[in-house]
């Protein structure tokens, strides 16, 4: 019976993650570069030297993953702006002070010059946070250089600022965070990916599919339904057997 009500309150809870990982990719579907979340159920485990398969609850970390594939690229004209190609990643300054990486291109310069993305995280550089100088006029290279034409100086005199280091994820095992920031799974930091462009004044967007977020909302209740009736069921079977057990008065 213990086993029973085991299996069916971790079905809840991953069916709880599931339905909070399908409300923030709706949340996000217009968001600049955000990557869907996807959810995990299956887990197992080889017991005894291999001799059983035995399923277990998944961890925290292992429910949510990240579906990496692009989304749709609009032209926006902006300086500022720039979409990734290809599957290379840009590196920022996550909260925690570590390098992490984004795909989120809307760029702007905070008070104290540095660069930061639309949602607050410094661009990393090839020497560390970009910092910006007073300006007249900025553009980015294909290769994620960036130009500037100093306040006041001529246009002709341009100045190269710093590369906006952009990495590979390949052969490399990452996770995305609840800041939307992917990471090394225990720590590091990804290679330079030398081959990497950028196209300046555009975005891409969110690989949110609503459509197919609303069929996974109802399939994932229906699923939510089915455990909690699980649950219901237990309850009304160990009833059933201490009835069976109680002596009579």
């Amino acid at each position: 019976m213990d086993k029973l009500v085991y299996t069916a309150a971790t079905g809840l809870r991953a069916h709880m993650r599931a339905q909070a990982a399908i409300a923030n990719n709706m949340a996000n579907a217009s968001t600049t570069g955000f990557r869907a979340d996807r959810v995990v159920f299956d887990r197992f485990e080889l017991k005894g030297g291999g001799a059983t398969l035995e399923a277990r609850a998944p961890a925290a970390q292992e429910v949510t993953d990240a579906d990496r594939t692009a989304g749709a690229v609009q032209q926006t004209g902006r300086d500022l702006d720039l979409a990734i190609d290809g599957t290379a990643w840009m590196a920022v300054q996550s909260a925690g002070g570590e390098e992490a990486y984004t795909r989120r291109g809307d760029l702007s310069v905070s008070p104290s010059g540095t660069l930061q993305t639309g949602d607050g995280f410094i661009v990393q550089g090839q020497s560390g946070p970009i910092t910006l100088p007073p300006y007249d006029k900025l553009s980015i290279a294909a290769d994620g250089t960036i130009t500037i034409v100093p306040a006041g100086g001529s246009a002709a005199a341009t100045q190269t600022v710093d590369r906006i280091k952009l990495v590979s994820t390949t052969g490399s095992d990452t996770v995305k965070g609840l800041d939307n920031l992917l990471r090394v799974r225990g720590g590091g930091t990804l290679p330079d990916d030398l081959d990497a462009t950028v196209t300046a004044g555009a975005l891409e967007g969110s690989n949110v599919n609503l459509t197919q977020a609303l069929v996974d909302m109802i399939e994932n209740q229906r699923g939510y339904e089915v455990q909690a009736n699980l649950m219901k069921e237990a309850k009304s079977m160990d009833e059933s057997s201490a009835s069976l057990m109680r002596l009579p008065s």
